[in-house]
């Protein structure tokens, strides 16, 4: 390697060791309690977003809440084939709530994405009735 440019190529792999744990987003996996219950409270760094996961069987409903101290675009989807399903969608929401009646086998993802410039704290339950 040229001397001249080892410096560069130093700085420029120094700055993604540095970057790359910001760059990473909130990928967690669902793990009920006794009761079918699962909280959860994180924070949500701007242009960033957080994602909850798990695989559900036909005829579970999954009854979800959530607040925020900010307004995140929020929605629970799942992947068939190559497209991507969206039983709830909602833009622009602090705090919601419903049930999600799953109707196929699938990896569900409930997911909340945060626009604006500061991190938002959030904090949210799922009460799964198998």
């Amino acid at each position: 390697m040229n001397s001249k440019r080892r410096p560069f190529y130093f700085l420029a792999t120094a700055a993604l060791i540095v970057a790359a744990p910001r760059a990473k987003a909130e990928l967690i996996q669902v793990t009920w309690d006794a009761n079918g219950r699962y909280e959860h409270q994180l924070t949500v760094a701007p242009a960033k977003f957080a994602e909850v996961c798990d695989r559900l069987k036909p005829g579970a409903q999954v009854q979800w809440t959530f607040e925020g101290s900010a307004p995140m675009n929020f929605n629970i989807h799942y992947h068939e084939d190559k497209a991507v399903r969206f039983p709830a969608k909602e833009d622009g929401s602090t705090s919601s709530k419903g049930t999600l009646n799953v109707t196929s086998e699938q990896v569900y993802c409930w997911t909340w994405s945060n626009k604006g410039q500061a991190d938002v704290r959030l904090k949210l339950e799922l009460v799964k009735q198998p």
